[in-house]
């Protein structure tokens, strides 16, 4: 009796920690390359131990098949990756408002390394990204995204492959929404840029021996440095907003 019970936990701490370690690997933060995997992996197990208790009837029972067992832990698998993956694409609305406003404030060609997107990216969007995620840590953001993965277990059942139909809508929902918030937090430097460009033209034809290139660019570049210092707080509120509220319906009620 005791083997088999120790036989049943196993199993299920191996089905949680399938789910919660492999959120955790794509969790945005959790899984920058700054962050050691050992660390990754020593949180992950930690928390799929905590859990495990609770979640325990929740479990299905051991197949008597090993491809069945392999099966059970790949839909776990995949259930993790869906629950990694939405905050990714919530938070990228930072990325695509930093990319907006670097074209704009042409500052394109400046790049710098992006913790949300894990890649080289314009110098704006790096910024943006990164103070987004530190805002993540400070306001616990991230306790939202490991509650949602552990109340996610009355969504995704364990044992059942999550419906791919509905996981795809849900996707493609939160990108539309993510690109929407991207380009309203970066509409002031649209205006802004626009506006400049207008009246540039308009100086260029009624006065056109002023060399407008070697001073349109450094005013440009203060004139986007300015908005930006003024907008900052109000887009990362923006962005946390968004990203709590995507991340809701995860949560348990």
């Amino acid at each position: 009796m005791l083997q088999e019970i120790l036989q049943l936990n196993i199993f299920a701490f191996l089905l949680v920690f399938a789910r919660i370690g492999t959120a955790f690997f794509i969790l945005p933060g959790f899984s920058s390359m700054q962050v050691p995997v050992r660390a990754r992996l020593s949180i992950a197990l930690a928390v799929s131990f905590v859990v495990t208790p609770v979640l325990l009837p929740q479990m299905p029972a051991v197949p008597g098949e090993p491809m069945m067992v392999f099966g059970l832990v790949a839909a776990e698998m995949l259930a993790g990756a869906i629950l990694g993956t939405v905050p990714i694409i919530l938070m990228s609305a930072v990325h695509v408002a930093g990319t907006i406003i670097s074209f704009m404030s042409s500052l394109a060609s400046a790049l710098t390394f992006d913790p949300v997107v894990q890649q080289q990216s314009a110098i704006v969007s790096g910024f943006l990204a990164t103070v987004a995620v530190v805002l993540m840590f400070v306001t616990e953001l991230h306790h939202v995204f490991i509650r949602a993965i552990i109340d996610s277990y009355g969504l995704f059942r364990p044992g059942i492959p999550p419906d791919m139909g509905d996981v795809l809508q849900l996707i493609a929902r939160h990108v539309a929404e993510s690109f929407r918030v991207g380009v309203q937090i970066s509409a002031p430097f649209i205006l802004v840029g626009f506006a400049y460009n207008v009246g540039l033209g308009i100086l260029t034809r009624l006065a056109p021996q002023v060399p407008v290139f070697f001073v349109a660019m450094p005013l440009q570049l203060v004139v986007s440095i300015i908005v930006l210092m003024i907008a900052v707080s109000g887009s990362m509120l923006a962005v946390l907003t968004h990203t709590a509220e995507g991340i809701q319906p995860f949560l348990r009620p």
